[in-house]
């Protein structure tokens, strides 16, 4: 309707300052690189004047409407996740709901995350059918061989046909998702990670236990991430040198097989196993130890790679998806994911875990990495597609329709039923019944902050 659209743009006159809607399943509670992306691209978007909202699923108690940090308003919607905090495909049973929080919000863009997300998708659909800007950031990567990612690219090739903007963590990550949703490279960027230097600083007095060369391993414990790699390596480099320590913290399915190598080898006192970790708590681990090691099978990125030498150890790893693009050679040791080229690599590092300096590690990351900066380019992407033309329902389904001679039908016969869900809801639910939300006072919560605190929190944890 003409006051949606009132509303919409109502804020986007002055100084190109937008109301964003970030969207996906995975969020605070739950600690991630994308959990974090998510939250601190938000924080960063505040600080910079905009409005910032995230859309996501209850996580146990933590239901309803929540402020966190600097006025970050996320939405715990009353929607039931299954497998690995993903939830069930509502398919319009969501529309309603969302379309009543982007009119209270006024929103302007609605941003999704990664592709194993089914909440970002459907709201991607519902907000290109309501006329909104949607953009889309890829975390992960996927082959093209097994069945599992054959199915998920031709989702990707659904929802992302009329995305305004995809953003990918990598160039790597970029090729991937072209290729995978048949995007026009055009339409995409490269906007990588980031790291809260102010967080991650190195500590070497805190490496503990001494007299040892201790390796950290910090990462959910699943097959993605390499465990089947891992148990392999440390019972080869625990039997040839002595001196190392490994520290692992992280919790998941895999975590028993940690356990069941460790007693199997008798190294109880050599693996020390941390359990769940929460963020905060990170870099207090990490300060511990001299060599960082991660074994991930595949990565667009690897924020934690980046937080490790940003605190001061020196990085091996799989050379695996984005990873070499990520830290300079000096940085890291890269081997293939494979155990004798990753024990190789790591014998190469054990004899530098006290040569190199700490603190050049630290400089060197934050001058590289920077939240602030990945706001500022994600901001002119957002100032690109504020400029399109908000395209019509025959435009529309002719992105659809070239899908596939069959799957295209699936798709178009898809979006004319989101159109009739949402003109019903617009005559269920007029806008002008919604009530809008108030803003939160960024600008006097900052003055009261900054006449009672001393101390930068900006970016601190909820």
């Amino acid at each position: 309707s003409n006051r949606e659209n009132l509303i919409r743009f109502s804020i986007m006159s002055e100084e190109q300052k937008y109301n964003i809607c970030l969207v996906c399943d995975f969020f605070y509670p739950r600690l991630g690189g994308v959990e974090m992306h998510i939250y601190q691209l938000g924080q960063c978007l505040i600080e910079r004047g905009h409005k910032v909202i995230v859309v996501t699923h209850g996580y146990g108690n933590r239901q309803g409407v929540r402020y966190m940090t600097n006025g970050l308003k996320a939405y715990y919607c009353p929607l039931t996740p299954f497998a690995d905090q993903d939830t069930w495909p509502t398919f319009y049973g969501f529309f309603r709901l969302f379309r009543n929080i982007l009119i209270r919000e006024r929103i302007d863009i609605v941003h999704a995350h990664q592709a194993t997300s089914v909440l970002g998708h459907e709201c991607l659909l519902h907000a290109k059918t309501m006329g909104y800007k949607a953009v889309y950031t890829d975390h992960s990567l996927f082959g093209f061989s097994d069945a599992a990612c054959i199915h998920i690219n031709k989702v990707m090739k659904f929802y992302l046909s009329d995305v305004d903007h995809a953003i990918c963590v990598s160039h790597t990550n970029r090729e991937n998702l072209v290729l995978r949703a048949s995007l026009n490279p055009y339409n995409s960027s490269t906007i990588p990670n980031a790291v809260d230097s102010a967080r991650f600083t190195p500590d070497p007095s805190q490496r503990n236990p001494l007299n040892t060369v201790n390796v950290v391993v910090v990462s959910r414990l699943t097959y993605r991430k390499g465990v089947d790699l891992l148990i392999d390596v440390i019972p080869a480099i625990c039997k040839k040198y002595p001196q190392v320590h490994f520290i692992i913290g992280g919790d998941g399915p895999k975590k028993i097989l940690i356990e069941q190598m460790r007693d199997k080898n008798y190294l109880q006192d050599r693996i020390e196993l941390l359990g769940s970790i929460p963020h905060k708590q990170v870099r207090d681990v990490m300060v511990r130890g001299h060599i960082f090691l991660n074994t991930s099978l595949t990565e667009a990125f690897c924020i934690a790679i980046v937080e490790a030498a940003c605190s001061g150890l020196l990085v091996v790893s799989t050379s695996v998806g984005g990873v070499v693009e990520v830290l300079p050679p000096h940085m890291r040791h890269l081997a293939k994911a494979d155990p004798q080229a990753m024990i190789t690599a790591l014998e190469a590092a054990i004899p530098q875990a006290n040569n190199f300096s700490p603190q050049e590690f630290h400089e060197e990351v934050k001058q590289m990495y920077s939240w602030r900066n990945v706001a500022e380019r994600t901001e002119k992407v957002y100032n690109k597609i504020s400029k399109n033309e908000t395209s019509t329902v025959v435009e529309r389904l002719k992105r659809y329709r070239s899908a596939g001679p069959f799957a295209g039908l699936i798709f178009c016969l898809i979006v004319l039923v989101d159109y009739i869900v949402y003109a019903i809801i617009s005559w269920l639910d007029p806008s002008e019944n919604i009530d809008i939300a108030p803003t939160f006072p960024y600008e006097e919560y900052v003055q009261t902050r900054a006449k009672y605190c001393h101390d930068d929190v900006h970016l601190k944890e909820d």
